[in-house]
Formats: structure tokens, C-alpha cells, sequence
């Protein structure tokens, strides 16, 4: 039988004054390899875009996790979601997901491919929550320098990406996305 789940508090990151913001920024810049996060000083300008949702989810008063989405012309996009690591295994990522996945627009995440243990691993806890993972080749660009350019999956929820969703996305990431970046914004049309 399940614990019961204390409840979690939801915050926007507001920017570098914010008390959270600390925090946030050493689970985030912890959890993700470096081609696959912005600089701090990227992520400060990107909190200034509309379309971007970055959120940081509370335990009681400790930031638990942090959750960066983006307001895409699909739905959502989760960009980021990392949890603490001395909190995980206490279904913060699940809670998380259910709780995006409840305002009812498609959700789409990148995720490395499920080649081996720790990979296959995080294709399973998005299933199990809810995800499927589409076909449509995705190569996702580096944040930083050296650019490298890297393989990833699409998982969408709660139904897969058209061939046609897959592109919109893909093209809302470089065109929107990377502006907060080492690319820098991308010039007007």
C-alpha cells in the first residue's frame, strides 16, 4: 500500500533574487549533462519569456524538484524536470507528471534512447506514467559549445505525435527554445 503523499506546493521561479532560485539552479545544473542545459545566465533571460513555465515544486518548505515547461501551439512542453536527488523514489515525478498531464493539452518530453539500464529505466517511469514513445527521428541541438547535435525520443502524452506534431515541435524548439542558449535568440524573419 502507498504512503500517503504530503501535499506539494508549486511555485513560479521568478528569477536570480528569488529564495528558491539557489536551490533550483543546483538541482537543475546537477541533473542534466552539459549539451542538454542552459547557463545560468541563459536560464535568468529565459525566465523572462511568456512561453516558458519554470516552476520549482515544494516539499514543505525544501524545493524538491524543478520543472521548466513551455507553452508550445501543441500543448506543453517539458523541457526539464529533475528532482532532488535525497527525495527521489518518493513519487515526486509521478505526482508531477499526473499534475501537468491534468490540465488536460498534449504533453511532449525529450528522453536519451533506452540503450541501457539507467535509459531503459526512465523509457519505463514514462510509460508508467502515461507517455508513449514516438518514431519520428528527433535530433535534439546542443545548448552549448561545442555544438553536438544528439539523438533523442519524443514521448508524448496521451496520444503519439503526427509526423507533422513532431516537426511543429521540432521547429518550436530551435526556433524558440535555443534562443536561450549558446545559439543565441534567432534572427527575425
Amino acid at each position: 500500500m502507498e504512503k500517503h503523499a504530503s501535499p506539494l506546493g508549486w511555485r513560479r521561479l521568478e528569477g536570480p533574487e528569488d529564495p528558491c532560485f539557489a536551490e533550483a539552479w543546483r538541482i537543475y545544473d546537477a541533473s542534466f549533462p552539459r549539451c542538454e542545459k542552459r547557463s545560468r545566465e541563459h536560464l535568468v533571460q529565459a525566465l523572462a519569456d511568456p512561453l516558458f513555465l519554470p516552476q520549482v515544486v515544494l516539499s514543505g518548505e525544501r524545493v524538491a524538484a524543478v520543472v521548466f515547461c513551455w507553452r508550445t501551439p501543441g500543448g506543453l512542453y517539458l523541457e526539464h524536470l529533475a528532482v532532488d536527488p535525497g527525495l527521489r523514489n518518493e513519487k515526486f515525478g509521478s505526482r508531477i507528471l499526473e499534475r501537468l498531464a491534468s490540465g488536460g493539452q498534449p504533453v511532449v518530453l525529450e528522453i536519451e534512447p533506452p540503450e541501457d539500464e539507467l535509459t531503459r529505466r526512465r523509457c519505463g517511469f514514462y510509460r508508467r506514467n502515461g507517455f508513449v514513445a514516438n518514431e519520428h527521428p528527433y535530433l535534439h541541438p546542443s545548448y552549448s559549445r561545442p555544438f553536438e547535435p544528439h539523438p533523442l525520443v519524443l514521448m508524448s502524452r496521451p496520444e503519439p505525435l503526427t509526423g507533422a506534431q513532431a516537426e511543429s515541435f521540432g521547429k518550436f524548439v530551435r526556433e524558440t527554445v535555443l534562443r536561450y542558449s549558446d545559439h543565441g535568440p534567432v534572427p527575425e524573419k
